[in-house]
């Protein structure tokens, strides 16, 4: 049976960890970091997302606010919203909770966040910068994902990776991170990267899988990874999420791996809920607060 990486107990971890440098920073003189979150719309699950990181932000230190804006709100509202907290200088960070209703484009959102404060670190100037081997903000789920291989003492130097899922917010920094130079700047984790993606045919993903050493998956298509593709001894690391109801009509959460028959053979594995996610928060929670060092910082010059 895989050894499961609890992402739940290294997240709570963190936690503990960025309160005693949020302390620290604030004894120094400086003022409590604020983050605040923006929500298009009445999703669910978006609301509930929102409150799991401004819980977060309470257990940890920091300030946070939420804005609740109507399904109806227009793209030049919300960028109006947008640009009032980009020039609050009380604010550090601001999320938009993705998704964001069909009539606004999400690019344009996500870019309208000046990148000092963009601490879900997708405005172009961090995705670039990360790109590049650059300092920046990197994006949170990425970030959790390779902060997870590290402190679960995976080996990734020289090691084969594949990541099933190409978006510009997981798939692509992620391979970013897990093929960069671990001597620059973003510390990267040196593997060799392959990415599949819904136009890689079955029969290649499962030959690419097979050859892995640590496969990442983040689709939402419960139950694409199968036993029969996982090499034995590899890492699993499952980042889709999908609320599906069983066959007695409850509700629950699965991942993109059939957790139950992969753990058989994989080596290392995390489950969902209960693995990726709570990194993702406590990453946001790490961007804040970088971002509020650097905004002090850039204050003092």
């Amino acid at each position: 049976m895989a050894q499961i990486i609890d992402g739940k107990s290294m997240a709570n971890e963190i936690h503990s960890e960025l309160c005693k440098e949020l302390k620290e920073f604030v004894a120094n003189g400086n003022r409590v970091p604020h983050l605040t979150a923006i929500i298009v719309g009445e999703d669910p699950a978006s609301q509930k997302y929102v409150e799991k990181k401004t819980q977060a932000c309470k257990e940890i230190g920091i300030s946070s606010r939420t804005i609740v804006l109507p399904n109806s709100t227009t793209q030049a509202e919300l960028l109006d919203v947008i640009d009032k907290e980009n020039k609050n200088e009380s604010v550090n960070g601001i999320l938009v909770q993705l998704p964001v209703p069909a009539h606004i484009d999400e690019r344009t959102v996500c870019n309208a966040i000046i990148a000092s404060k963009d601490v879900d670190g997708f405005n172009e100037i961090n995705i670039g910068r990360l790109a590049l081997d650059m300092n920046g903000i990197v994006p949170a789920t990425p970030l959790g994902v390779k902060t997870m291989l590290e402190r679960a003492n995976i080996p990734t130097f020289n090691r084969n990776a594949v990541v099933v899922g190409r978006s510009k917010n997981v798939g692509l920094p992620l391979s970013i991170l897990l093929h960069s130079d671990g001597t620059h700047a973003t510390k990267g984790l040196d593997a060799t990267v392959t990415i599949c993606h819904r136009n890689t045919p079955a029969k290649e993903l499962a030959k690419y899988c097979r050859q892995a050493d640590i496969i990442v998956v983040a689709v939402g298509k419960p139950g694409l990874i199968t036993k029969d593709m996982v090499k034995p001894g590899a890492c699993v690391i499952d980042v889709g999420i999908t609320r599906i109801q069983d066959e007695g009509g409850k509700y629950k959460l699965v991942g993109d791996v059939d957790f139950d028959e992969v753990r058989q053979v994989a080596g290392h594995i995390t489950p969902v809920p209960g693995g990726v996610g709570p990194m993702t928060v406590a990453m946001l929670m790490k961007n804040t607060i970088l971002a509020a060092k650097k905004q002090a910082a850039d204050q003092s010059d």
